[in-house]
Order: C-alpha cells, then structure tokens, then sequence
C-alpha cells in the first residue's frame, strides 16, 4: 500500500506556527511530534478519533493570549481543552487544529471565606476546588461523576452539573466571573466576586458556549458552608416505571432533597461490583439523600419513605453510617466507568420534564428493542436529566451506525416530551446535527450571530454545536 505524499504546504505552514508558537511559549508546551499528538486526538467520546496539527499547554493568562493572537494571524482554528472527558466530542480535534489545553493551569489565586468565593485558574480539577477550601467547612457544589478529573474550564464550557445540583444548581449557578481570552488574544473580564454589573449577562453568554466564544482561563466560584450533615436513603423498585412515578410524586410535593439519583438493574449490578455499596437486588434504584440538622434529615427522610411506600418499594434503607454513605456515592459516580469494564457505550444526556420519567423510560426500553442493543440508565432523577448508557460492540460492523440511530431516536424523544437535547454533557459533535430538532433556522441563526461577534473568523472550536451545512459559509470565511 503507497503512503500518501505529505503536502509541502501543509508541513511549512505547521513549522512556521510551531516555529512562531516557541517564541512565546516554553519549550516543553509546544507539543507536535506524531507519536505524542495521539493524547489528544479525542476525548471521553473515544469512538471517534483525529489528531490535530499541534498541541499547546500554557500556565497563564498572558501565555493564552499571545498563543491565540498567533493562531489568529495564521488563520490556525484552535480547540480549547480541559482535562478531556467531554462525552460528548467537545474537546475533539480536526486536522488543522491546534489543541490548547489548560491542564497546567491549576493554581489557586485567591480565596475569600467572608465573602464565599474562591478564584482558580481554569484548568484546576473540580474536586480540588472542594479540596482547597474544605478545612475551613466550605465546599464548591457542583459535582459532575467526573469530578476527580474534569475541570472547571471544561465545566464552564458545558454548564456542567453533577448529582447534587437538584439543590444547589449546575455551574451558572455557581459562577461568579471568568477571565476570558478571544481568539484574536484580547482579554476580558466578564463578572467577577461582587456579581455581574449592569448591562448584557455576557458571563451567561459564555457559560455552556462549549469553547465557541473564547478560552476562559480563570474563574471566580462560589463556595458555601457545609451542610450540618448528610444521610442517603436507598429505595427499590419492581421496574423502571414504578421508580419514575415515585420520583415524579416526591417532587409534586414540593420536597427538595439535595439529590434524587436513578439506576436500572444493569446499573446497579455493574456499580455494586465495583464499589460493595449494598444495593438492593431490584429492578430500578434511587438514591435520595437529604441534609440539614439530624431533626432536619428524620423529617424529610420519613416523607419521602410516605410517599416511596406508596408505590410498593421491594427496599427501602438508609445507609447506616458514613462509610457506607460513602460506598452508595462511590457506586454512582464510577456509573461509567463501570459499565466501561463490561463493554462500549454511548452516554446520551437528554433532559426531560420530570412528570414525563414513566413514559419515557419505556419507550427507551421499546426503542432497545427495536434496534437490538441494551441500554442502561442512570441519570439524575430529579431534574430529569437522563444518561442512557447505549451498549455495543466497536469491533462489530454496523453497531455503531445503529447505536447512533438508537441514540438520535432517544434524544429526538426527549425534545418531543418537552425536554432538550442536553443537560450537562453540551452539543460537541455528538447532537451536531440533531440541533434542527429543538431549534428553528431563525433560533440558530441568532446563536450564530453571537459567535460571528465573539469569533468573527470562526476559529474556535470548529465543526461543533452547529449542523455543518447551516454553519458552512461561516466557516469557510
């Protein structure tokens, strides 16, 4: 088989950037070697590969913006990255790209307990925020299952949000004000401690952009009290339905536990292998969890037990102590991973009206059946945030086409019940071309032309969030 012929073109062009990239960066964070470019050829969305052109890992602010304005006057498209475990293709390159990854941009900057925030560079580890302040009683609330590894930058492009955020809100939520550099290297700031000022809420603009809009390369975070104490509450179920009516009927009655977790029987095997956490043999699973005070926590546990009762529980249990409340979140938050031991899958993120959870879980059950493939599901119950986790096989031709057309049936289900096509995961290039489902031409036009002023060259992040073809023309210039 004959190699094809490397263009001269292309290879000057890339060592004129490299060569250019060097000179205001060090040494060691200008990556374009082949071999160690495979890193960042994708993200979590692993079934789908490319390596771009270069990578570079700057420490600061002024590093970001010097690399942009490059890029910028090299017409070079760059793809921001945070610790790449983006499920959704977020972080995925093309060929021409540079990625710019903000992993080595992890210091804490400043933190103010009498006025609850902290200010981090981006590429800090959501977990380690919680980390920083947690000896003094704080916390940070958002609390994605991949918050060991991702990082705030990649929380902020997707509004991330995490089991918890029934209570306490995603990232918007949780966001005070950013740092951002544009493409053609200036830099902004957008909020900051004491809130948004008057005028456009450009910092909600640019929360869930996914990278479109500009590089965000410090944040400002509120950090709140630790509650009292905290106490899970495990509950099971004859089947799917029965555990969704139940979430439906705890939210009707105005109770708000601080996290309303579910998982089917697939779920629960593969996560009670994995963490000895002493679930339930049952069909369907929910993990409630509540905190206050101990009087606080008896309350609300013996209403949401009146109401679980109702609907014939086969268990119902409260962990016994701390350990084994640990164990019962540790099963959660391993979901994927988890399941990731016992084959490939696709996670989806649809997001649903709460009262439609019965419905919708057997049509996901009637859609496996159609197309042949299981389908696992864990989600977040109470803002109906669903991950139906796809089974198939990669090395099987054809299994991946139908695990798309299964996947795409199931978001297309969560738009027409009244939801979206995504909760926290964002658009990527997973729900590129489904984003005619939910929004109308004039609807993405809008949104386009907020990128046009953000990114008049269409560099950052290409080929995401918008269908190609309506996105074309932009891109070309």
């Amino acid at each position: 088989m004959q190699m094809p012929v490397p263009d001269p073109a292309v290879i000057a062009r890339k060592a004129r950037l490299v060569a250019r990239l060097r000179q205001v960066l060090p040494d060691d964070a200008v990556i374009d070697d082949p071999g160690s470019l495979r890193v960042y050829e994708c993200d979590a969305l692993s079934a789908y590969r490319c390596p771009p052109l270069a990578a570079i890992l700057p420490r600061t602010t002024a590093e970001v913006s010097a690399a942009l304005r490059i890029c910028w006057e090299e017409g070079t498209p760059v793809v921001p990255r945070g610790s790449g475990t983006s499920l959704a293709g977020g972080a995925m390159p093309t060929a021409d790209c540079v990625i710019l990854g903000v992993a080595r941009m992890n210091a804490v900057i400043e933190t103010d307990y009498g006025n609850r925030f902290i200010r981090v560079q981006s590429g800090r580890t959501n977990l380690s925020v919680s980390g920083a302040v947690e000896a003094e009683g704080f916390f940070y609330a958002p609390d994605p299952s991949s918050q060991l590894a991702c990082a705030i930058a990649g929380n902020i492009a997707m509004n991330s949000g995490g089991a918890h955020c029934l209570k306490y809100g995603v990232t918007t939520n949780n966001l005070l004000g950013v740092t951002l550099v544009r493409m053609d290297g200036t830099v902004v700031t957008l909020g900051g401690p004491w809130g948004e000022p008057s005028g456009l809420d450009l910092l909600g603009v640019v929360c869930g952009s996914e990278g479109q809009l500009g590089v965000v390369t410090e944040a400002w975070l509120r950090i709140l009290p630790k509650p009292e104490g905290a106490r899970p509450v495990l509950i099971g179920f004859a089947s799917n339905e029965v555990a969704g009516e139940c979430v439906a009927d705890i939210i009707k009655a105005g109770i708000l536990p601080v996290a309303i977790e579910f998982m089917d029987r697939m779920l629960i095997r593969v996560c009670e292998d994995f963490a000895h956490a002493g679930y339930p043999d049952c069909e369907a699973l929910l993990i409630i969890e509540v905190e206050g005070s101990d009087a606080e926590i008896d309350e609300q546990l013996a209403a949401i037990k009146t109401i679980a009762r109702k609907h014939a529980p086969l268990a119902l249990e409260e962990a016994a102590d701390e350990a084994q409340a640990k164990r019962i979140w540790l099963g959660r938050k391993s979901a994927f991973s988890a399941i990731g031991k016992i084959s490939d899958y696709m996670c989806l993120d649809g997001t649903i009206p709460v009262s439609s959870l019965p419905y919708v879980l057997r049509r996901i059950g009637e859609l496996s059946q159609e197309h042949g493939l299981a389908v696992g599901n864990v989600f977040h119950a109470g803002d109906g945030n669903m991950h139906p986790l796809i089974l198939y096989d990669a090395n099987k031709p054809g299994d991946l086409e139908t695990c798309e057309r299964m996947g795409a049936d199931i978001l297309k289900l969560c738009v027409e019940v009244g939801g979206c096509l995504t909760g926290e995961h964002g658009v990527g290039i997973e729900k590129r071309d489904l984003m005619g489902v939910q929004f109308s031409p004039a609807d993405m036009e809008a949104q386009m032309r907020v990128k046009d002023v953000f990114d008049p060259k269409w560099l950052l992040n290409p080929a995401k969030v918008f269908p190609l073809e309506t996105s074309a023309a932009r891109r070309a210039g």
